[in-house]
């Protein structure tokens, strides 16, 4: 289990990311530490939540399991339910450091690794949703449920476990975020509070949004239906999207339309939701 005792057997990292994590985890450390030093106040609790565990696999599962116990499944459970996610597949710890490196880059409003760590439900949110993907994928369904609905209780956050998401990929705010069950998110995909990855009514089977690699989605969109949003596009805040969107296209409106020239970055990454001169004007 999570501790900082010397036989703690460490968990298994994919090589790819093994030393992206190895990184990451050094300068948690190093960031808590210095906050532990600065306010005296906040020592134990930085202790608690990174500077007693032996790595990040550690730190997170302890720290997620805090934050979705509850009194049908409790924290131990929790703990030894993450842990185990992680020891089954190593990946998702490679995914975990990913997202928070997004957030460290991309959020105007925080420059560090700590803060998005403890406190981002975001970043926790997602974490807490790739266990319950790892539990569905698994077979273990109605645990996968529980985990969604404790996600949903605890960040106001609502992602099904059912549906796909990649790495490296920023939930700002993250309040009214619903994703639907058979959506997917590819990598570098950064979306904002109160948007909908939805269906169009009562459908059934592959009913939601595609949304490809860099796409940026801003406050209060509604993506409806089994449609590609594709790779490096933008979605306006509060535009209603019912219809496919081109790469590189910037959409805004009820219902959305297409509006200023292509671009060729990511605003999933840059994080630039401002358009480039109209095409045309209305």
């Amino acid at each position: 289990m999570p501790g900082h005792e010397s036989n703690v057997v460490f968990l298994p990292v994919e090589d790819a990311a093994r030393g992206v994590v190895a990184t990451l985890w050094q300068t948690l450390r190093e960031e808590a530490a210095a906050a532990a030093q600065r306010d005296q106040a906040l020592a134990r609790a930085m202790n608690s939540a990174v500077l007693m565990h032996a790595s990040f696999g550690h730190a997170l599962s302890h720290r997620l399991a805090i934050k979705l116990a509850d009194h049908d499944v409790d924290r131990d459970e929790l703990l030894a339910l993450i842990y185990g996610a992680y020891t089954d597949r190593p990946g998702l710890l490679g995914a975990a450091a990913a997202d928070l490196q997004a957030v460290k880059d991309r959020d105007p409003s925080n420059s560090e690794a700590l803060t998005p760590f403890l406190y981002f439900k975001g970043f926790s949110a997602l974490q807490a949703y790739r266990v319950g993907h790892w539990l569905w994928a698994t077979g273990r369904r109605h645990l996968a449920r529980h985990i969604q609905s404790r996600i949903s209780e605890t960040f106001a956050i609502d992602i099904h476990p059912a549906a796909v998401m990649g790495r490296g990929i920023m939930l700002d705010h993250g309040s009214g975020l619903v994703i639907g069950e058979t959506a997917v998110v590819e990598d570098d995909v950064s979306i904002l509070q109160n948007v909908t990855l939805g269906g169009t009514g009562k459908e059934t089977g592959d009913r939601h949004p595609k949304v490809r690699r860099g796409v940026l989605i801003g406050a209060g969109a509604k993506i409806l239906g089994n449609i590609e949003v594709g790779i490096g596009a933008k979605i306006g805040a509060g535009s209603v999207v019912v219809g496919p969107v081109a790469p590189y296209t910037s959409v805004v409106g009820v219902p959305a339309r297409p509006v200023g020239r292509p671009h060729t970055v990511l605003p999933g990454v840059t994080m630039d939701q401002s358009l480039s001169e109209p095409e045309y004007m209305i």
